[in-house]
């Protein structure tokens, strides 16, 4: 609700003004009032109402300067000033001094009323103008955040030219020694709402800003991102367990949330975060080969590898101590898992029977059958025929080559694993076609509405807003910004082209309510001003 607050040093004025109007009724919270500039302004400070209304002559202290010391603590806030004098000399100072309005005394309640209405509606649209901006420079920070965040791990980079770039972003990357957490947060059923895990994300957003050894990244459906810095005297192992335990913790107090995290190995040098990189994606596969709410560190599974190895025994054939595939990992990883996850995934769930268990040529049969029956039967699920997996990656049947060598049977694996999640995603983007052609549709048509957000799109779909992040960044590949601004800037460019509208009206015309923020984008987009562009056109 808007707040007003009154100063006026006539008492039939002031008793008028705040008796004769319901303000309640009529959308507004009547703040306080005051007979002068000098009582005012240290209520006013304490109170921060939206609007003031201000007489501009009055004892101690004028309306004048009230409202140029108002101003200087509270620069959003909107000014009426009331006054019987029709000076220009008045008029000239309030515009310097930005102020809103200036009406004449006397004032009817219903004229003041509407006045105040006009101003009302002008805060709610810089509050949404508002809004918007900070939502689309979110939007764009997590996105060049996360496109940073994979240009450090995939590529090889200079350090002095991590750190230049990483500054830019206002991530202080310097640091003795590092280590990455992988991190995702379940909803362990359908009954999970969104708002747990929304609040379980900003318990680790706030854990991660409260730590200045702790950098965190959004990495959409693959969770998040911990870098971790040693940069003073607490040793990095220190600081992985304090982490660890403060993000366990948190997560742990949601009854229907699960977590899984793979910590690497700490590196010296930033140059060699992608190495730590890889180490913790080892150990970020087991979220498909172990129980939840747990993290796993990579130096433990060679540590549990050599442990098993050690113990075991020479493998007969036929021999009973074979232990038996666990299907629900392979169909977990077949429901949820990514392509370009699978190499790892074969990998660690071959390992995780032991390197002298797997050399067994009957095992490496047991395996292979296994998994191509388990994917084999979710697309059966999905709607294919049961041939599907044959035709397109061989009958492992009629092909003796596949259990040759262990490397051959991941191989088979790998292919098997990457045509079924293929298959999958297909009929996953057939689900979504309809909803996001929706959204489309509704975003062409209201795209000049300044309103519309991706809130309000989810909603129209009937999907949450994350889920519908989610499916839109993967399936457009584009964030929803990203498309917003790209429809505005093409209509943008056919206003330009095919008419004489100025400016500030085509920025209107297609949503955008402040001219220079329209004018920053299209420059941003466009590599030119609309003035440029339409003297190319």
């Amino acid at each position: 609700m808007i707040k007003v607050y009154l100063v006026e040093d006539e008492i039939i004025m002031r008793e008028g003004i705040r008796n004769n109007i319901n303000w309640e009724k009529e959308g507004f919270e009547f703040a306080g009032e005051a007979s002068d500039g000098e009582l005012a302004y240290s209520l006013i400070q304490k109170v921060k109402p939206d609007i003031l209304i201000t007489d501009i002559r009055m004892p101690f202290m004028d309306g004048l300067e009230l409202s140029r010391l108002v101003k200087q603590e509270l620069p959003e806030i909107k000014i009426i000033i009331l006054s019987g004098y029709d000076d220009f000399e008045y008029a000239q100072q309030g515009i310097e001094i930005g102020i809103t309005k200036y009406l004449l005394k006397p004032i009817a309640g219903a004229k003041l009323l509407e006045e105040v209405k006009k101003v009302a509606q002008e805060i709610a649209k810089e509050r949404q103008l508002k809004e918007t901006l900070e939502y689309e420079h979110i939007e764009n920070r997590k996105l060049a955040r996360q496109k940073f965040f994979r240009r450090l791990v995939l590529d090889q980079n200079m350090a002095s030219e991590i750190l230049q770039v990483g500054k830019k972003l206002r991530m202080d990357l310097a640091a003795n020694r590092y280590n990455i957490l992988l991190f995702q947060i379940f909803a362990q059923n359908t009954d999970c709402t969104d708002s747990a895990q929304q609040q379980a994300v900003r318990d680790m957003e706030e854990l991660a800003a409260g730590m200045p050894e702790v950098l965190l990244f959004e990495l959409g459906i693959e969770g998040w991102a911990f870098i971790l810095k040693e940069t003073g005297e607490t040793p990095l192992e220190d600081i992985v367990e304090c982490v660890i335990q403060k993000l366990c913790k948190k997560i742990e107090a949601y009854a229907n949330l699960e977590y899984f995290g793979g910590v690497g190995k700490a590196v010296a040098r930033v140059s060699e975060l992608n190495k730590c990189f890889e180490e913790a994606s080892r150990a970020y596969a087991y979220r498909y080969l172990e129980k939840r709410n747990q993290i796993i560190y990579s130096s433990e599974l060679v540590e549990s590898i050599n442990e098993k190895e050690t113990k075991q025994a020479p493998l007969e054939t036929g021999s009973s101590e074979i232990k038996k595939p666990d299907r629900k990992l392979v169909e977990r990883f077949l429901k949820t898992g990514r392509k370009s996850e699978v190499s790892q995934f074969v990998e660690e769930y071959v390992k995780s029977f032991g390197t002298h268990v797997i050399q067994s040529f009957l095992f490496r049969q047991y395996v292979v059958m296994d998994m191509y029956f388990s994917a084999r039967a979710l697309l059966e699920e999905l709607g294919y025929e049961a041939s599907i997996l044959a035709e397109r990656c061989g009958d492992f049947q009629k092909m003796n080559v596949v259990f040759t060598t262990e490397e051959s049977g991941k191989a088979y694996l790998r292919n098997v694993l990457e045509t079924a999640l293929d298959l999958r995603d297909a009929v996953s983007k057939k689900k979504y076609h309809s909803l996001l052609a929706e959204a489309k549709s509704y975003i062409e048509q209201h795209f000049d509405d300044e309103n519309i957000s991706l809130n309000s799109v989810a909603a129209y779909v009937n999907i949450s807003p994350n889920h519908f992040s989610s499916i839109f960044s993967q399936e457009i590949g584009q964030t929803f910004v990203e498309y917003l601004t790209y429809v505005r800037m093409e209509k943008a460019k056919e206003l330009l082209r095919t008419s004489s509208m100025k400016s500030a009206e085509i920025a209107f015309a297609v949503g955008y309510k402040d001219p220079h923020y329209f004018s920053y984008l299209f420059k941003k987009t466009q590599y030119c001003t609309p003035k440029e562009f339409r003297s190319q056109a």
